[in-house]
């Protein structure tokens, strides 16, 4: 299936790529180039590209591009769960995925890509079955292969590859008995000028911590399922008992793993957690203008909004500005035309304002874009949906586990805009084609039971 894959970096170079059947010549990644350098945006390059003898499927990770190569017609969102996979596993095993770090461990990473993939054809994508088979790295264990010229492959078969439940080894004991829950929900949405919303949804993930004894069966209920519109899980849960009772029945993979996935898309249930107030007038035939700009908290369910951050693409006709914030600091990058401004966390006694003069080129035409506003922040403890985990149960063992759920709300793609009523569908449509890949979250997430039933046993 796939052929080879090259690693690229945000400067344009291919600094690693790995041969699973024939090997492809370099000069196939010309027509991702060619992609980049018209795409508006480094993230909107297209993640399937034809060329006259291969396919070309890409995703972009932590300022890197995965591209796979392929030569037969195969389904794209197999090949880029499979690339989201591979930079997960990087992740996991070095802490970061950037390419200083994949240089230092090169060797680990040619031998992962080696098991994760047989001839072309996904093989082992499981974080612990990964780890039985290769070592993951440590000082120690790096200067004894570097005296003793051993590698960090395991000298035996991983205890999970003899197993009927191929996602969980075999014999696993600990002496505390733990199980960690993580309901993290991302906000996209667009806000017009008055404060209506005129998009919005969330996309949300339960990743686990599963560290238990022996083989339990986890059964985990929520007090309101019936919100989630589009769910998908990881291959251990058992889809026909969510179909009848709205419960994730399952065993679980020893470790780190991503348990569920979901989307809420009615409006309805998409609470705003901030607003902001904005005005950014630039005067007829004058080279200056004013900005101000003010945050609050709106319908946060009592907890505090932390870490925010606002960024503004100014008009390239702005030299510079001169503001004035009440909290936080900003920065404006001349060159790229952006304003950042640090908040943090916003306080009931005094909202946060920034405000000041903004300087035009002389002689410049009045700017006609509408600048939009795009916010992130945090809420700690927080399902923004009203998502709340019921109960975990366990059966098949006689010791009682420590359990532990966390919430977390974060915001994805959200938008203020200054926008007229005509412009708004123009600009959801812009948003969505712009992130195509936020787009295939649940999409990838629906393939996941396919591409892992590829694994032994």
């Amino acid at each position: 299936m796939i052929h080879s894959l090259f690693l690229i970096n945000g400067s344009g170079d291919i600094f690693l790529e790995k041969h699973w059947k024939s090997v492809v010549s370099r000069s196939v990644c010309d027509y991702f180039f060619e992609a980049q350098e018209k795409a508006a945006d480094i993230e909107n390059v297209p993640p399937v590209i034809p060329t006259p003898h291969h396919y070309l499927i890409s995703i972009y990770r932590e300022k890197l591009f995965f591209v796979a190569v392929v030569q037969s017609e195969v389904t794209p969102l197999f090949v880029i769960e499979f690339l989201h996979r591979v930079a997960d596993m990087f992740q996991d095993y070095f802490g970061e995925c950037s390419e200083t770090c994949l240089k230092d461990n090169v060797v680990i990473v040619y031998e992962l890509l080696e098991e994760m993939l047989d001839n072309g054809f996904p093989l082992a994508t499981e974080s612990n079955i990964l780890k039985e088979l290769i070592k993951p790295p440590t000082i120690l264990r790096s200067v004894v292969n570097s005296l003793t010229g051993s590698s960090n492959m395991g000298e035996t078969l991983p205890t999970g590859q003899l197993s009927n439940i191929p996602w969980r080894r075999a014999g696993v004991k600990y002496t505390n008995n733990e199980a960690y829950f993580d309901v993290i929900e991302e906000v996209d949405a667009i806000i017009d000028k008055s404060g209506s919303t005129v998009f919005a949804e969330i996309q949300g993930v339960i990743d686990a911590c599963v560290k238990l004894t022996g083989m339990p069966d986890l059964t985990l209920s929520f007090m309101n399922p019936r919100l989630l519109d589009d769910v998908s899980f990881h291959p251990c849960v058992r889809f026909k008992r969510w179909e009848s009772e709205r419960v994730l029945s399952f065993i679980p993979p020893d470790g780190n793993f991503r348990l569920m996935s979901y989307r809420v898309s009615s409006q309805n249930l998409v609470a705003i957690p901030v607003y902001v107030k904005h005005s950014i007038v630039f005067q007829e035939n004058s080279s200056s203008g004013r900005f101000d700009v003010t945050v609050g908290p709106k319908q946060n369910m009592g907890k505090t909004v932390e870490s925010i951050v606002l960024t503004v693409h100014m008009p390239k006709a702005v030299l510079n500005m001169n503001l004035a914030p009440t909290q936080g600091t900003y920065t404006f990058d001349p060159v790229n035309k952006v304003l950042t401004w640090d908040i943090g966390k916003i306080t009931t006694q005094k909202l946060p304002n920034l405000k000041g003069s903004v300087s035009l080129q002389s002689g410049a035409p009045k700017p006609e874009e509408n600048p939009s506003l795009n916010i992130n922040f945090k809420i700690q403890q927080c399902a923004i949906s009203g998502l709340k985990v019921n109960r975990l149960d366990m059966y098949g063992e006689k010791y009682k586990p420590f359990k532990g759920v966390k919430y977390l709300t974060k915001a994805g793609k959200f938008q203020f805009i200054m926008l007229s009523r005509m412009e708004k569908k123009e600009t959801i449509l812009t948003n969505v084609n712009a992130n195509p890949d936020g787009h295939l979250k649940i999409l990838r997430a629906r393939i996941l039971k396919t591409l892992c039933s590829a694994l032994p046993g």
